[in-house]
C-alpha cells in the first residue's frame, strides 16, 4: 500500500496564504492559536510540524478542511465563511442576519 507523503512546506504555504487572505497578522494568528509566532513561523515555512489539536485549531480559525491544509484537495468542503458566521450566531439573532442578507441579495444579487 502506498503512503501518501506530507509536504510540510506545502501545508505551511496553505496555512499562511489563507492567514494573509483573512488579513490575520502572524502574531494576531499566533495568540488565537496560544503559540510563539516563532512557532507560526516555523510551521509556515515547513520546519516544524503541527500536533492534532493545533491542525483543528488553524481549521477553525481560518475555515478550512484539514485535507484541504494537510493534501490541497477537497476545496469544496472548504467552510462556506457564511456558515461558519451562522453557526457562531445565537439563535435569536440569526434571522435578524438572515432578512438582512435576504435584503442585500434582493438588492445586488445577480445583476
Amino acid at each position: 500500500m502506498k503512503k501518501d507523503n506530507i509536504d510540510m512546506v506545502m501545508i505551511g504555504n496553505r496555512i499562511r496564504k489563507r492567514r494573509e487572505e483573512l488579513g490575520y497578522t502572524r502574531e494576531q494568528f499566533a495568540e488565537m492559536l496560544d503559540v510563539t509566532p516563532k512557532f507560526c513561523i516555523d510551521f509556515e515555512n515547513g520546519a516544524k510540524g503541527l500536533s492534532l489539536k493545533t491542525l483543528i485549531k488553524i481549521s477553525s480559525i481560518l475555515h478550512l478542511s484539514t485535507d484541504y491544509i494537510l493534501k490541497g484537495t477537497d476545496k469544496e468542503s472548504i467552510e462556506n465563511p457564511f456558515v461558519a458566521f451562522a453557526q457562531d450566531t445565537p439563535s435569536s439573532e440569526a434571522i435578524h442576519y438572515y432578512k438582512l442578507c435576504q435584503v442585500v441579495k434582493d438588492n445586488f444579487g445577480n445583476k
